[in-house]
């Protein structure tokens, strides 16, 4: 095992600067070079952690550079491109969420890294939040016996546009963007599913695409999951960017409500523990429990880059989230139930 895996930075935006910032909590890494297609943002990003090489053309990132492995950080519709790119230079990728623009060019993602020799990641963070990662264990620990129904809620009326701007103008919005988070969360309480049921609306009207969506599953294990997301809730409580969960099971339910808290009922009464994300100095505070993730959902991948364990968040796995976030897309538009393919 490697003692120092060099990488390179494709995208120098806004997410990744907090991408940066967790890598840096890790050892056995050295950030060696970044590119943007802005060169001043990879500029500057390279002056405030101290990258020694800053490059213009992707290709020439590749050929210039020893990389282990490379982080692609730009918008979804590039994904593809880069990926292909690190692939035909042998380059393992970490990709970030949403995988790809369309399930088909996820699927030509992971036959080009298969044909190059490489594995795929995808930095698929929300799983790997604090109160969600306690709320698998919980499950795990059959406290609330065998499951039944599930309710996944990301509502919000934050203005997430504000920060990146290009959201405005995706034909598709809310079920590629916060619904790739949504759906894996569900993915990994409660499995795959069977079927998908899905409406949307668009209450912004200075937006292109979907800003509301609700969807229902039946999982292959005969849960029923609800996933429902927003970002036109004006509600008592804004609870941006936290994910909220009800799970029912025989013997009780598991909540997670607002600032961390889940609460586990069962006959005997309730029960309330906190899953409080760790506050690194350089996260934004209102993004504390995804920035936190991201340090975890780094640490899982590397891991598997030094051949310590399996990563969680394979392009393999992550194709299954892409699969329903298109499937919800195709039965929203025909408005009838889509069923999956296992």
């Amino acid at each position: 095992m490697k003692e120092n895996l060099r990488f390179g930075v494709i995208g120098c935006g806004f997410w990744a600067d907090y991408q940066i910032a967790a890598w840096k909590e890790l050892k056995g890494i050295e950030l060696v070079a970044v590119y943007n297609r802005t060169p001043q943002k990879a500029h500057d990003l390279a002056g405030k952690y101290q990258v020694p090489h800053v490059y213009e053309d992707a290709e020439d990132m590749f050929r210039r550079q020893r990389l282990d492995f490379v982080d692609i950080i730009t918008d979804v519709n590039t994904h593809a491109h880069f990926t292909l790119m690190a692939a035909r230079h042998g380059v393992p990728v970490i990709c970030q969420k949403p995988m790809a623009a369309s399930l088909d060019q996820a699927t030509l993602m992971l036959e080009s890294c298969k044909s190059g020799g490489i594995p795929l990641y995808i930095h698929e963070n929300f799983r790997w939040q604090a109160p969600i990662r306690k709320v698998k264990e919980l499950l795990d620990s059959h406290i609330i016996g065998e499951l039944f129904k599930g309710r996944v809620s990301f509502c919000s009326a934050y203005p997430v546009i504000t920060n990146q701007p290009f959201l405005a103008e995706l034909e598709e919005f809310i079920l590629t963007d916060i619904g790739s988070h949504v759906l894996d969360v569900c993915r990994f309480l409660f499995g795959e599913a069977a079927s998908i049921y899905c409406q949307t609306s668009r209450v912004n009207p200075m937006i292109k695409g979907e800003d509301v969506a609700n969807i229902s599953m039946k999982m292959l294990n005969g849960i029923i999951c609800t996933a429902e997301m927003s970002y036109a809730s004006i509600l008592e409580t804004e609870v941006f960017p936290q994910t909220m969960l009800l799970i029912e099971g025989a013997r009780g339910s598991i909540r997670l409500d607002a600032d961390y808290k889940i609460k586990i009922t069962t006959r005997e009464g309730t029960t309330t523990v906190s899953a409080a994300p760790v506050m690194y100095p350089w996260l934004d505070p209102t993004y504390a429990v995804v920035h936190s993730s991201i340090v975890d959902c780094n640490r899982n991948i590397l891991q598997a880059l030094q051949g310590r364990r399996q990563a969680e968040t394979t392009g393999i796995d992550n194709l299954e989230t892409v699969r329903l976030v298109w499937s919800a897309y195709e039965s929203a538009l025909h408005n009838k139930v889509i069923s999956l393919p296992y």
